[in-house]
């Protein structure tokens, strides 16, 4: 399991950095860059949260600007990485105890989070996808299989 969400992980930095790219190429992306800043930093809120960190002070809709998010997007994906890396295999069936930002409290299974954190990317990043491609850009291909086939895999 580790391997694959490693992989997942490599995949989610490979997407951000191609979609990435076309914002900074597209006149007035604002719509973009609102959710990308989202994105990067929903991926923080949920690596505190699987850390057992404080969240506190955490904004989920950042007023971020895209020359920043190069850098967030390789340090949010090393941070993932490395944490990935020490878990053992029993760790991705542990639960994570968690409050949203209403201070409701949750408990989800480590696995689940993962899943949700490259889901939410992807999701976000078709959004971002659609407000360029409204904006005349000519987008990348950012499918999964498509970046297997990249990387040789």
């Amino acid at each position: 399991m580790k391997s694959y969400f490693l992989n997942l992980f490599r995949y989610d930095r490979f997407a951000s950095l191609l979609i990435l790219d076309v914002i900074k190429k597209t006149e007035n992306p604002h719509a973009s860059v609102r959710l990308m800043a989202h994105m990067l930093a929903a991926q923080q809120t949920w690596l505190n949260r699987c850390k057992d960190q404080p969240v506190s002070g955490y904004v989920l809709w950042p007023d971020w600007q895209a020359d920043t998010f190069e850098q967030l997007i390789n340090s949010n994906h090393q941070e993932w990485i490395n944490f990935l890396e020490y878990l053992s295999p029993d760790d991705f069936e542990n639960s994570v105890s968690y409050k949203n930002t209403k201070g409701d409290a949750f408990e989800s299974k480590l696995s689940d989070i993962l899943t949700q954190v490259i889901n939410h990317g992807t999701h976000h990043r078709a959004q971002i996808g659609m407000h360029l491609k409204l904006a005349g850009a000519d987008l990348p291909l950012t499918d999964y299989i498509f970046y297997l086939r990249t990387q040789g895999l």
